[in-house]
């Protein structure tokens, strides 16, 4: 392909240049309304007891999760004063009028202690909006507004979960524009720096944007026909921007080696595309299956983010193998420059640790480690309110009911039984489980084993006698382990079959489902990218070694998650507030992320040193001069795309914030102390061992194109 490719953008340059920027701006044009098509995502599982649980909900008793909640404070006295009792009853009433709602559960409708705080002041009014999570939050963003009020009897504020998911959504979309405006100036300026050429900097950010754009547009296509999280677009930025500069760098400096070796403009731009393309498309294909891992779970939020890492790579490529050569056709000589150095700070950082590997492999290794350690302690957990940056209206909201109200019944599991059943001893069980304040069943109210007064018949039966419980957990169960909570509920023995769900029992799920996936997605990722290497380099070894350097970087991202994300150190210095817990999404998404980009680094390194090894046989000789050309190059590749990332460290939304620094972490100690200090230092140890390869296995090696042969042919 690269053979073809090369060639032909290089003869018919002002034709690719001019259909690329055609392209460009078409892909532009539709790509602008991507994130308005994209979609919103809930915690559920696809087939879980949870979600059979609220279709029975919807279709047996015509109602669901109330996930819209109202924080109503009385001006005067407390909710059970006359003039308040009318005012919120009268709010009531407008609610049941509005679109996509359902069903309206108020205080002073259903009695119950569970929706009074303790002082009386405050009272809820809980809601149920029908409809996908981006019909809802759509309809919430006209709505929270002209609910949010304050008259002479009463103040109003919105709370609830789809209220805080929307304000997470809307946060994320304003961390996107931030992000590219920080960007884009930073990378350039950077990119400046590095190639000390204005034109090279220029041609490089067009790859990147290109990448950007045609990843946007693509996600928009695919929206057409199935569900994509609007988090994907916040990934296409930084690691389109990214993935597209990476490879641009290693092609225009393998263009200027070439020409430094004597070669005209035209003919170094081909060999630059035959030598660094494949090097490229490699890299372009391990970052694309390790985010093809995600397709593993059935959450489209992560299914997006697959989809995204594929266009990202397909784009960037084809800049960097297409658009670029044609590019260095026309003005290649506005991007000269000497090439690298005969000696460099990394290459004698990795000389002088090839003289003493032991001594310095375990230095490194060693800070490595102890970096890493953190991760021991390691607690997954669920997400809540404090996702928002403190003052979100919504967080607000949960915080005032979680300070003032014994109970949390916005969280409400629900218990279906599909058989007609008496519940009284089953509720009067269910309440005396730790952590359950009180359960609403057909035959009353029950706290502590006991009954305390009366529920309505029609709201928890069905037509055909079929009947529901709602268990409300208190304060204390909502911020503590919930899937164990969920669990004690499950165990509970109950007359006939029961289903529970509810918000804590679709998180419960959604946890679950997602550990137990994890196993084969990692499994996927270690194997694809072994073969892949493997393919590469023909050895049995190094794509071994690679792995198990990539999963000692990951190490040290995941150690940073927990001792500042878990744990609250630097939560002042960053802005976000603390859980005790890591939601365990995130982490998997950034495995994959991580683990691609930094083979993508080893991919880069290890060709170099290949095609040194090739040339003079000398290992030692080989890993110094593959560091010596491409470290320089990796350290301000690596820079540079953890500025990119690091442009989501001020966003509103942990989850961002977590991505950005824990990624350009990853990035930074992989480019560094990973390539540089333990890379040359394992394959010094390992010596012939490093090339070493079954003679039938090697026989499937991908084998490089010569350049020559290439200009030899007919298409220059």
């Amino acid at each position: 392909m690269l053979t073809r490719l090369g060639p032909l953008a290089v003869r018919y340059s002002r034709a690719v240049l001019i259909g690329v920027l055609l392209v460009f701006l078409g892909l532009g044009a539709y790509g602008a309304g991507a994130q308005d098509d994209l979609d919103l995502a809930r915690w559920n599982a696809p087939g879980t007891e949870s979600v059979r649980a609220a279709d029975r909900l919807r279709e047996d008793f015509r109602t669901g999760n109330p996930n819209l909640a109202l924080l109503v404070t009385a001006r005067d006295g407390t909710v059970d004063s006359p003039r308040t009792e009318r005012a919120a009853r009268e709010l009531a009433a407008e609610v049941k009028q509005l679109p996509l709602v359902t069903d309206v559960t108020s205080y002073w409708d259903a009695d119950s202690p569970a929706l009074r705080a303790e002082d009386g002041r405050r009272a809820l009014i809980l809601v149920r909006l029908e409809g996908s999570a981006t019909e809802t939050r759509e309809e919430l963003a006209a709505l929270s507004p002209e609910l949010t009020r304050t008259t002479a009897e009463l103040e109003v504020r919105v709370g609830g979960q789809e209220e805080i998911s929307r304000q997470v959504g809307e946060e994320a979309r304003a961390d996107f524009l931030r992000a590219e405006a920080f960007a884009l100036p930073a990378v350039l300026l950077l990119l400046i720096l590095v190639y000390r050429r204005t034109t090279a900097a220029l041609l490089t950010v067009g790859v990147g944007l290109f990448s950007v754009v045609g990843t946007l547009a693509g996600l928009r296509l695919i929206a057409r026909f199935t569900e994509v999280s609007t988090f994907a677009a916040n990934l296409a930025l930084v690691l389109g921007l990214g993935l597209g500069i990476d490879y641009s760098l290693f092609v225009i400096n393998r263009y200027r080696e070439e020409r430094a070796a004597g070669h005209a403009q035209q003919e170094a731009a081909v060999r630059a595309t035959v030598a660094a393309g494949r090097t490229v498309v490699f890299s372009g294909v391990t970052v694309a299956v390790s985010l093809c891992a995600l397709l593993v779970f059935p959450f489209f939020f992560l299914n997006s983010f697959a989809y995204a890492g594929v266009l990202v790579v397909l784009t960037a490529v084809a800049g960097a193998v297409i658009l670029l050569p044609a590019a260095l056709a026309r003005w290649g000589h506005l991007v000269e420059r000497s090439a690298a150095p005969a000696s460099g700070f990394w290459h004698r950082a990795a000389l002088a640790a090839m003289r003493r590997p032991l001594v310095a492999g375990a230095g490194v290794l060693t800070v490595l480690l102890v970096a890493a350690s953190p991760l021991l302690g390691l607690r997954f957990g669920l997400p809540d309110e404090r996702t928002l940056p403190e003052g979100t209206s919504s967080r607000s909201v949960s915080e005032i009911v979680h300070r003032e109200f014994a109970a949390e019944p916005t969280d409400t599991v629900q218990v279906l039984l599909t058989e007609p059943s008496d519940t009284r001893a089953y509720a009067a069980r269910l309440s005396r489980v730790p952590g359950v304040f009180q359960v609403d069943a057909p035959e009353g109210t029950y706290q502590d084993g006991h009954r305390t007064g009366a529920t309505g018949q029609d709201r928890l039966s069905a037509p055909d006698g079929r009947v529901r419980l709602a268990v409300v957990p208190t304060q204390q169960a909502m911020y503590g382990d919930v899937p164990a909570f969920v669990e004690r509920i499950r165990d509970t023995p109950a007359p006939a079959r029961a289903l529970v769900g509810g918000y804590p029992g679709e998180t419960a799920d959604f946890r679950a489902t997602l550990l137990d996936r994890l196993p084969l997605a990692v499994g996927l990722v270690l194997g694809s990218t072994y073969v892949i290497l493997f393919l590469m380099t023909g050895s049995v070894l190094l794509p071994a070694k690679a792995t198990v350097l990539n999963l000692l970087s990951l190490s040290v991202m995941f150690g940073c998650l927990v001792w500042v994300f878990q744990d609250g150190h630097l939560s002042g210095l960053l802005g976000f507030t603390p859980t005790g817990s890591i939601e365990p999404s995130i982490p998997v998404l950034m495995f994959c992320v991580a683990y691609g980009l930094s083979m993508d680094y080893e991919v880069f390194l290890l060709a170099r040193i290949k095609e040194e090894h090739v040339r003079t046989g000398d290992t030692v000789r080989a890993v110094g001069e593959g560091i010596r050309r491409s470290a320089p190059l990796i350290t301000a590749a690596a820079g540079i795309l953890a500025v990119s990332f690091l442009s989501y460290a001020t966003s509103g939304v942990v989850f961002l914030k977590e991505l950005g620094i824990g990624t350009a972490l990853t990035i930074l100690v992989d480019a560094t102390l990973i390539r540089v200090v333990l890379l040359p230092v394992t394959m010094r140890l390992a010596g012939r061992a490093n090339w070493w390869g079954p003679k039938r296995l090697r026989s499937r090696r991908i084998r490089e194109p010569e350049a020559a042969d290439v200009l030899r042919g007919e298409y220059v």
